[in-house]
């Protein structure tokens, strides 16, 4: 049975069947299949080696040593805390969302990717999963650059003179940090190749080292006295520039003169700085706050290692910042630190400890960029989500190490260090990261509004409010970073989203636009009051009785279009009774019928039942189909007759054309496949085959419906329809809808404003509005005596030409003598009362075939029923003979008065 573990169905979107086992993969707790032996559980870390470790090590990275001077040179001490204030904020709003998503359920391998997935469902999931393995993959290039700059800053040739000067041999360029980048991620990807754990434990290792490097530049500003240096930096050919700098100590002048900005040239860049720019490079440091999620599936005991070891790492970074904000603006001047980003080797007791300090944190930084990125690429491979492309990245070694996935990581982090320099990625970094947190606010959200039972996290320190303001401060910081980046960025994520939408396969994960559209239908639902509904706002909401729809696809297809954006219910209703039946056999049929549904693309809701009976079974469904202000008030048959019905599943090419398991539209039919949706309907009756209903119970139907308050409407010849189907070129403009508004089997009634009148009036016009006949002509025919003495016909029909222009039904009115009909209007000789001649049935047969044959539809007055059972036989036949072979036609009885001539 299919669950929150199971990968989606094989089914890419490049159209290929990929499977994991084709491609060599293995999920984290399956044995070798080619071998007896067991693999080794890759879930060996804890909340410290597996969260905090990795977590603290990213958010330090190369900007906690490299660009601190460069946040205060520019942004000045106020402004510098303002940005580790807004970057904390709009990070703890999202560590809230991720501790509540990683606390109600279990936690598999892929961390964002995983819990945005699970939460909102395989399109927006792999969308953002995506994005954020790119912003991982520029994050681990970010860093390379980093600890490159570091290296040449000390190893590398003088500026001045591009000399080798002792240890100082490596030269400068743009091609040179090409090189040395690519043997630095070379080194990465050594390690990443070794394993998770193994990286974990040497990270701590790294992290004492770091610390270490913290704590000697905190002792140095105490200990090294003030001192002045000259700082050089390569000018316009072979010239250089120079510039003077202090280390001041502890200084209240230092600090007061640093307090404002003084947004200048960057001398990495050329570029001016502003507080976008400055604020996206410092952010880039805080974007380390998912390193443990992303570890997932080596931790333990994710849903509690991921909240405790992510705030505690969160709390420890955000103090360090504060102090060493406090620190170098107190103790160096401006100039320094605009000029001399590795200034902090420079003032240090022992300058080594700071360098070894900046290639540990930045080396250990890209490692952990490199690896995460791996494990989100690794999820999206075995969800099967993009095909044959990311097929390879599901592979993983004995010990679950996706090391293909890291592979494919490699290759695209060696793609941007191209970019050259740091302070240049920044920007498109941080957007991307941005847009992620967004994304995980927004799950958290979804999951908080749609008051799920089951989304009970452990964590409860978030809301609904936490959640709408990190959604809020990411996008706002977003643009106020880069509007290009963030444009271009929600346009991408759009793109795959609808891409995903439309070409991935359905999974079994849930969907939270589920639970959400559910909330939002309950509440207003109740808010449609009934007692509330008006004459004025009517529309038809239609329940038609489907048999077998192998003959009825035609009729659903005009019911389709006769609702009016009102409620469509096909039902059913199958023999039998439930206490003599193990189990339910309706339950196991919704499928097949929901899959009917999709798959002649019509919306409409579907109500099964179980009953001794079909009219008990009719009228149950009458009674209960609905909620609330939304139940039928039409009911639709199909026409009791003695014809051969059609099978319309082996005319339409939709239903020949099987695919196993998918739709026309490549999505997945939920386990319903064509072949065994055209097996579970029965084949089509013969003429012999023994019936369900009986005419009287057939007739009574109509009569349970009446009496209920519902209109009913008998449909007669609808299999000879053309033009309804989805594909159908059919645009309306050569129809005809024909409409005999008078009762013809009783030619004394003249009432053309009865409420059963009106009401075919209104369902004709409403057939008219819909979109395959709006181009439709509609006729009305008024049958008159004209032979008799009295004129009165003249002075109705400018009545009904009048009612018709307060209805504002566009229709041309055809004037019908009926005289000759009317005169076979005479009781058979020995016939009960009711019964009408079969010469006047004839009659009238012969006069609609005149002037309806060629009618797309004709809408007819259905009379009321007979109160006798034992006329029940002799009432179809009347209505049978007055319309043989005059094409599709609706035979309709309204008894809700449903027009309005006012406002």
């Amino acid at each position: 049975m299919l669950n929150e573990r199971s990968p989606l169905i094989p089914s890419g979107v490049c159209g290929l069947n990929v499977a994991a086992a084709a491609c060599g993969a293995k999920t984290d707790s399956t044995p070798d299949s080619g071998s007896d032996t067991p693999t080794k559980d890759p879930r060996q870390l804890d909340t410290f080696f597996g969260v905090m470790v990795p977590t603290i090590l990213s958010m330090f990275s190369i900007i906690l040593f490299l660009r601190m001077g460069f946040v205060v040179g520019h942004a000045g001490l106020l402004q510098g805390l303002l940005m580790v204030f807004v970057a904390y904020t709009i990070i703890s709003l999202t560590i809230l969302s991720i501790c509540a998503i990683s606390t109600n359920g279990a936690v598999q391998g892929g961390g964002a990717y995983y819990m945005i997935s699970r939460s909102l469902g395989p399109e927006f999931g792999g969308s953002i999963g995506l994005m954020f393995f790119l912003a991982k993959v520029c994050a681990c290039g970010e860093y390379v650059l980093g600890l490159v700059e570091a290296i040449l800053d000390v190893f590398g040739t003088n500026p001045d003179t591009h000399l080798a000067d002792g240890f100082r041999l490596l030269p400068h360029g743009y091609w040179y940090t090409v090189l040395y980048s690519s043997v630095v991620l070379l080194l990465c990807l050594i390690v990443c190749l070794v394993g998770a754990h193994i990286y974990s434990r040497t990270a701590f290792v790294i992290l004492l080292v770091v610390t270490a490097s913290l704590l000697s530049i905190f002792i140095s500003s105490v200990a090294v006295k003030p001192f002045d240096f000259i700082i050089s930096h390569p000018g316009p050919g072979n010239q250089s520039t120079q510039y003077n700098a202090s280390y001041t100590g502890f200084s209240s002048t230092t600090l007061r003169k640093n307090l404002d900005s003084d947004y200048s040239l960057d001398y990495s860049t050329n570029t001016v700085m502003s507080f976008a720019t400055v604020f996206a490079v410092f952010f880039t440091s805080c974007t380390g706050i998912m390193a443990g999620a992303n570890m997932s599936g080596d931790l333990k005991n994710p849903s509690i290692s991921i909240p405790k070891g992510t705030i505690s790492a969160v709390f420890y970074t955000f103090i360090v910042y504060i102090l060493l904000l406090l620190m170098v603006s107190a103790t160096c001047d401006r100039t320094l630190l605009i000029q001399d980003y590795g200034f902090l080797q420079k003032i240090n007791i022992w300058p080594p400890l700071v360098t070894i300090g900046i290639y540990c944190a930045s080396l250990s930084a890209a490692m952990c960029s490199l690896i995460g990125a791996s494990r989100i690429l690794h999820a999206l491979a075995v969800d099967h989500l993009f095909g044959l492309p990311l097929a390879p990245a599901a592979i993983t070694s004995s010990s679950g190490n996706p090391w293909v996935a890291v592979l494919y990581t490699w290759g695209l982090a060696q793609c941007v260090v191209f970019a050259g320099e740091l302070n240049s990625i920044a920007a498109l970094v941080t957007v991307f990261y941005l847009l992620a947190y967004a994304a995980v606010d927004l799950a958290c959200l979804a999951l908080e509004w749609a008051s799920a039972p089951n989304f009970r996290p452990t964590f409860q320190l978030f809301s609904w409010h936490t959640c709408l303001l990190g959604i809020l401060s990411c996008l706002v910081m977003m643009f106020v970073i880069n509007p290009v980046y963030s444009s271009g960025s929600i346009v991408l994520l759009l793109l795959l989203l609808l891409f995903l939408h439309y070409r991935s396969p359905t999974s079994s994960w849930g969907y939270i636009s589920q639970a959400l559209i559910f909330h939002q239908v309950r509440k207003y639902l109740l808010m449609l009051d009934v007692r509330k509904d008006h004459v004025k706002f009517w529309r038809p909401q239609v329940l038609l009785m489907v048999a077998n729809p192998r003959s009825s696809c035609q009729l659903i297809l005009f019911a389709n279009q006769l609702k009016k954006g009102g409620l469509f219910v096909l039902g059913h209703v199958q023999l039998g009774d439930l206490d003599a039946m193990p189990t339910d056999p309706i339950q196991q049929q919704y499928n097949f019928w929901l899959s009917l549904v999709d798959k002649l693309d019509v919306k409409a809701f579907v109500d099964l039942s179980l009953s001794p009976s079909v009219r008990q079974g009719t009228q149950h469904l009458l009674r209960i189909t609905g909620l609330g202000g939304m139940k039928p008030n039409t009911l639709i048959l199909g026409f009791y007759d003695s014809c051969t019905p059609d099978d319309f599943f082996l005319q339409d090419t939709a239903f020949r054309n099987s695919s196993m398991g998918q739709g026309s539209d490549g999505e997945y039919n939920f386990g319903v496949d064509l072949p065994s949706l055209q097996a579970h309907f029965p084949p089509v009756r013969h003429v012999e085959s023994p019936r369900s209903l009986s005419p009287e119970e057939y007739v009574g139907i109509i009569s349970d419906a009446l009496k209920m308050g519902k209109n009913a409407c008998l449909a007669r010849y609808f299999f000879q329809l053309e033009g309804e189907d989805k594909d159908s070129k059919v645009d309306g403009s050569e129809r005809t809808i024909d409409v005999w508004p008078l009762n013809l089997l009783q030619p004394g009634s003249r009432d053309y404003e009865d409420v059963c009148s009106l009401f075919l009036l209104q369902m004709a016009c409403v057939l008219n509005m819909s979109n395959k006949w709006r181009r439709a002509r509609m006729r009305i025919f008024l049958n008159v005596e004209t032979e008799s003495n009295d004129q009165g016909w003249v002075v109705n029909e400018e009545a009904f030409r009048e009612l018709l222009r307060k209805l504002r039904i566009r229709a041309s009115i055809k004037i019908v003598p009926w005289d000759t009909v009317v005169q076979h209007h005479i009781q058979p000789v020995g016939e009960p009362k009711h019964a009408l001649s079969e010469d006047f049935l004839s009659a009238v047969n012969c006069m609609l075939l005149e002037h309806s044959s060629q009618a797309a539809v004709c809408f007819l007055y259905l009379p009321r029923p007979p109160a006798q059972r034992s006329h029940s036989q002799q009432y179809l036949a009347h209505l049978e003979a007055v319309t043989n072979n005059l094409g599709p036609t609706l035979l309709i009885h309204g008894v809700t008065p449903v027009t309005y001539t006012g406002l």
